[in-house]
């Protein structure tokens, strides 16, 4: 007697485990599919930095981006094809009408930015006649990527910015939000400038 019940007991106690797994199991691929969706749909309002931070390639953040800039109120915005984009990701015209050409970089922290970003972009700039230039990355950049970047005028927004600007564009305070992606780029001289 007494060893059927410690039977059915264990019987009950595995039937309790396999029924809190699979509910596991149930509750994680609903999170996994809400989160699938959101990237899939990449809507701006609903896409948060996790959510970046879990895309898979380049190219949707490069498609969020544009979204974003689209949402904010921006025209003309075009997006470049994959390897023939001649260093920029997104063209588009701001609020003076200057021409902007954008290089996303969906970087992690550990993984820093570094100088051909700048490179590109810089060089970009001729093919699309654009005025200004910007990259956007999830992550950091390198000392020498931003050396780099304020000797030539290209706008560096990394991590913290981007946060700001998500929260900025969440909390419809959209004019602030341009504000930061048309500032002025951080410029100096080069050390081999020639004095006057």
């Amino acid at each position: 007697m007494l060893l059927e019940q410690l039977s059915a007991y264990r019987e009950l106690g595995i039937g309790l485990i396999v029924v809190f797994v699979l509910l596991v199991l149930i509750i994680r691929g609903l999170i996994r599919g809400r989160r699938n969706r959101i990237l899939r749909d990449l809507d701006p309002r609903r896409i948060g930095i996790q959510d970046i931070d879990r895309m898979e390639e380049g190219s949707e953040f490069e498609l969020y981006l544009q979204r974003l800039l689209s949402a904010l109120g921006y025209k003309d915005i075009y997006k470049t094809t994959g390897s023939r984009d001649f260093g920029a990701d997104l063209v588009f015209t701001d609020r003076e009408g200057a021409r902007v050409v954008i290089q996303a970089k969906r970087y992690g922290i550990q993984h820093p930015v570094g100088l051909g970003a700048v490179q590109e972009i810089y060089t970009s700039m001729r093919y699309y006649a654009a005025d200004k230039s910007v990259v956007i990355t999830s992550g950091r950049y390198t000392d020498s990527c931003k050396t780099l970047a304020a000797v030539n005028g290209v706008k560096l927004l990394d991590r913290n910015d981007l946060v700001d600007m998500i929260d900025l564009f969440k909390t419809k305070r959209r004019e602030e939000a341009m504000d930061l992606i048309e500032s002025k780029a951080d410029v100096i001289a080069s050390k081999w400038s020639k004095s006057k």
